[in-house]
């Protein structure tokens, strides 16, 4: 990851290899759903280059710090996501067996 200059740490842009509109978009999202962002979009330079680059003009806040912020957040969603998936894949397991125990019986 790369980003802009330091004369102005409110606005970045930053510049991601080996990602595509999964993350961007993802980002661009969380990154516009925090009241300190006045502006967050991304563009892909090239589309045979795995590359995108993610603009972040903030409130004043340094825009590299509100970008580790909006990746914590995701890294949360994701994980609350991943728990509630294995928790309904377990409790669908659980009332199979259950259902099978009652027709045995």
């Amino acid at each position: 990851m790369e980003h802009g200059s330091a004369e102005d740490d409110s606005a970045s842009t930053f510049s991601f290899t080996d990602e595509d509109h999964t993350l961007a978009n993802t980002l661009r999202f969380s990154l516009n759903q925090d009241p300190r962002v006045t502006f967050c979009g991304y563009s892909i330079p090239h589309p045979s280059q795995p590359r995108v680059n993610i603009r972040v003009q903030t409130t004043g806040d340094p825009a590299n710090e509100i970008l580790k912020d909006s990746c914590q957040d995701l890294l949360m969603i994701c994980q609350h996501a991943r728990k509630t998936f294995e928790q309904v894949v377990q409790d669908f397991k659980n009332k199979q067996a259950l259902e099978a125990m009652n027709m045995e019986q």
